[in-house]
């Protein structure tokens, strides 16, 4: 089975030089690929821009792309693949762009349908339609590029972009008169609590839920998402799976690799518990999960999608923590 793998930051897609987001896409892309690589039974390739130093497996195919040429690249390559690994940011419609293109190749793609990636790439969009469904979401609304904090709004706030990843322009708000932000943003009640991050594998037989990531953060106004450890044993990673699943089947997510960053409050009966987002694609928590297991998680997600429920069991060992840190800077 022939198995394409795509990460915009390292298969040329990121032009230019940012330090910092290129670090992470190379991560991303290397762990996918050292996971990709433990299923004996894949054929795989990656699409690498060459002149980024990116460490792949050997029985990973790399297929140079020019910086620039990732889209035109994917959509070659897609056409000619099983299935096709997307990873790329939401923001400016990225992500949605890849898939689209990828698929309209003939290509398979190994992610949540169209309109799901477009509902969770909008966070506004997303939890108005979570809190129709009768999912527990901060209270927020949208504010349009420039138009300040409403008199009267409640503070502590989070200002975040609406339509942003890896917590872009994410602000904390403890005053009134702060500088409007640029963009279309999101201002949402600050919610309280332990910040989880929780990966599904969806597929036609429902969502198999991973073992919940207690995320951190900087501190301060301007908080930096940091890395994740295996949220502790006990009640609260039961919490955070069952919204979780709550929050995948309220958008249909029946495909792919999906994260829910939640909340998990004060209250041991969850009612403090608040569904943040959704990605519709592969976050950095698998750089954490994917050592957590013995099989590939790419090739479980091949499983799901073909209506196959993935048997993953955990691997056991020393030094298996399921704990990473973002690159220094």
């Amino acid at each position: 089975m022939r198995v394409l793998l795509y990460e915009w930051c390292s298969s040329g897609g990121l032009a230019g030089d940012d330090p910092a987001i290129a670090r992470e896409g190379r991560m991303m892309l290397e762990a996918l690929a050292a996971d990709a690589a433990k299923e004996p039974g894949l054929e795989l390739a990656a699409l690498v821009d060459e002149t980024r130093p990116i460490v792949i497996p050997p029985r990973v195919r790399r297929i140079p792309v020019a910086p620039g040429d990732d889209r035109a690249a994917l959509v070659a390559a897609a056409a000619t693949a099983d299935w096709t690994v997307i990873v790329a940011p939401e923001s400016d419609g990225i992500l949605l762009d890849r898939v689209r293109a990828a698929r309209a190749s003939g290509g398979r793609v190994l992610a949540p349908a169209d309109r799901v990636i477009a509902t969770a790439a909008d966070k506004q969009a997303t939890l108005d339609s979570l809190a129709a469904q009768g999912l527990p979401v901060p209270a927020g609304r949208s504010l349009a590029e420039g138009e300040p904090i409403p008199a009267g709004f409640h503070l502590p706030a989070v200002r975040k972009a609406r339509g942003g990843c890896g917590g872009e322009a994410l602000e904390i708000i403890r005053r009134p008169g702060v500088t409007p932000a640029t963009g279309l943003t999101r201002l949402e009640a600050l919610a309280a609590g332990i910040p989880v991050g929780v990966s599904l594998i969806c597929g036609p037989r429902g969502p198999l839920a991973l073992p919940p990531m207690q995320q951190r953060f900087t501190a301060g106004a301007s908080p930096r998402y940091l890395g994740s450890d295996l949220l502790p044993d006990g009640d609260l990673p039961n919490r955070a799976t069952a919204l979780a699943l709550r929050a995948a089947a309220a958008l249909d997510a029946a495909a792919g690799w999906v994260g829910v960053d939640l909340i998990l409050g004060r209250r041991p009966d969850g009612r403090d518990d608040r569904v943040l987002e959704i990605n519709p694609r592969l976050t950095t928590s698998f750089v954490g999960l994917a050592p957590l297991f013995a099989a590939s998680l790419v090739a479980a997600m091949i499983e799901a999608a073909t209506g196959v429920q993935p048997a993953l069991v955990r691997t056991a060992g020393p030094g298996v923590t399921g704990s990473f840190d973002l690159p220094a800077d």
